[in-house]
């Protein structure tokens, strides 16, 4: 246990962000460097000696997060930092996208708010980068045995590191100029500065770790060539197919999905571009989907130079206390104000867009919509509500509906199916094709960042199982694991 006081004498404190003046003039992150360290220490002495730990099972990962506060309270940053590596990859990814499970799974926040344990994660982690602590780990011995993992994102870099570190050789192959997936292209600088990746990268590959970016599996190789190649294929190619709108109009210029918005403003801060090919400035941006990715447009919207930016959402607005069919230690839906939010734009709930109305030239100009409610479990607009607003930039945010099969991957491999549309697959994340896995989005669906990386953890003990006969490699979670957050 850290202060045995804590969590009676130390009120939470999270984070202090940039003023937004400020921040909506750059891309860097959001929060004040540095702004951590002073109450850090006093923060990770307010977790309790709760007896059963919740937040472990909050976290799909397992994280040890009691162990690792105490090390944190006592300011002994390297032993936090084995800690907090002993199970989770990229913790610098986790403690600044993670939407955090384990607060909600808090025992203190049964009646408290809760530890800050997403601030604590990524205080430890930066530090550690900053001591020199993180490091290559190269294995002491090769298997002889090869592994190709298709998708760098979060899934596919957590099995690549632990199948290299295992002692197989291991390549992972990535359709984009760069390696990071949703990760590079799908997150603003603002919410992760991209550097975090390029170091990790480094790592990965002074460990062994082969990288081939722009090569897609089944266009650029064929399935069966890269079975001949490899004795096991994981894939990890999550679940890229947005979720479209069929209205009229909307085939109208300007109407984009997320990510053909979100990724350009990326590869200008990547150098690629000198200005984005999709911008908001001076324009009405709608952003439709209440998400976070939806969250991701608004902020991109507003640094660059939006007239006015609106955010529609379907369902209605969430509460700003845990109702009776969300209690303790489950995780809440809660009306969430994201740094996107405090830097301005409108957000309307419980509304549907019926149509696009465009101008001569064919460019969008208006969207209509109309206020929808539920009655006897049934989503219903409510007559005489209609109404259009300004749009002429509109992005759809509205989720992901499974993995890219118009590239032959899942048909080559001849891969089955599970009523979701996800690759299927077993309890060692083993597809029905011998030697073929899936990790992440692609077999679970789309989801967070943090069960991406428990799902590369678990598939690589799998892979690591079929080509030794055992494994020592840790597995978090398996595919039908359901933390008490979801």
């Amino acid at each position: 246990m850290a202060d045995p006081k804590g969590f009676l004498t130390t009120d939470r404190v999270v984070a202090r962000t940039r003023p937004v003046e400020e921040r909506v003039r750059d891309w860097n992150e959001v929060y004040v460097p540095g702004s951590l360290l002073p109450v850090i220490s006093k923060q990770a002495g307010r977790c309790m000696d709760c007896g059963i730990p919740f937040c472990h099972n909050g976290c799909p990962l397992g994280n040890l997060i009691p162990e690792w506060n105490d090390y944190a309270y006592r300011e002994d940053w390297r032993a936090a930092a084995e800690r907090l590596h002993a199970t989770n990859n990229f913790p610098e990814f986790t403690g600044r996208l993670c939407p955090a499970p384990c607060e909600s799974a808090c025992v203190l926040g049964i009646n408290q708010p809760p530890v800050t344990i997403k601030n604590v994660e990524v205080t430890i982690i930066d530090k550690a980068w900053e001591a020199g602590g993180v490091t290559p780990q190269p294995p002491e011995r090769l298997s002889g045995k090869t592994v190709a993992v298709i998708g760098s994102g979060p899934a596919g870099l957590a099995a690549a590191q632990q199948l290299t570190r295992a002692g197989h050789t291991v390549a992972v192959y990535e359709r984009a100029d760069r390696i990071g997936g949703l990760l590079r292209y799908g997150i603003p600088e603002f919410k992760m500065e991209k550097r975090h990746i390029n170091r990790r990268i480094e790592q990965m590959r002074a460990e062994g770790t082969k990288f081939r970016t722009e090569v897609e599996i089944g266009r650029d190789i064929d399935a069966a060539e890269l079975r001949r190649r490899y004795d096991a294929v994981v894939i990890a190619a999550g679940a890229t197919t947005s979720r479209d709108l069929p209205v009229p109009g909307r085939e109208l210029k300007g109407i984009h999905f997320a990510m053909e918005y979100l990724p350009v403003s990326n590869k200008v801060q990547e150098g690629d571009y000198v200005a984005p090919t999709i911008t908001a400035e001076g324009k009405h941006v709608v952003v439709i989907g209440g998400g976070d990715t939806g969250a991701d447009c608004v902020g991109t919207a507003h640094r660059q130079g939006a007239a006015s930016v609106t955010q529609l959402e379907i369902m209605p607005r969430p509460g700003d206390e845990r109702n009776a069919g969300q209690p303790w230690p489950t995780f809440p839906m809660l009306y969430k104000v994201t740094s996107a939010h405090e830097e301005g734009g409108e957000r309307i709930y419980s509304v549907s867009t019926t149509h696009f109305e465009g101008d001569e030239d064919g460019n969008v100009q208006w969207l209509h919509l109309v206020e929808v409610e539920f009655k006897d479990g049934k989503l219903e607009q409510k007559p005489g509500t209609e109404r259009r607003i300004p749009a002429q930039l509109v992005t759809l945010a509205m989720g992901f509906t499974g993995t890219d099969q118009k590239n032959g991957l899942v048909e080559q491999f001849g891969l089955e199916l599970d009523a979701r549309g996800n690759i299927a697959r077993d309890a060692d994340f083993a597809t029905n094709v011998p030697g073929v896995f899936v990790a992440g989005d692609a077999g679970r669906g789309q989801s967070l960042i943090v069960w991406a990386i428990a799902e590369g953890r678990s598939a690589a003990r799998g892979v690591d199982r079929y080509l030794t006969g055992s494994s020592t490699l840790p597995a978090p979670i398996r595919p039908t694991d359901r933390a008490l957050s979801v």
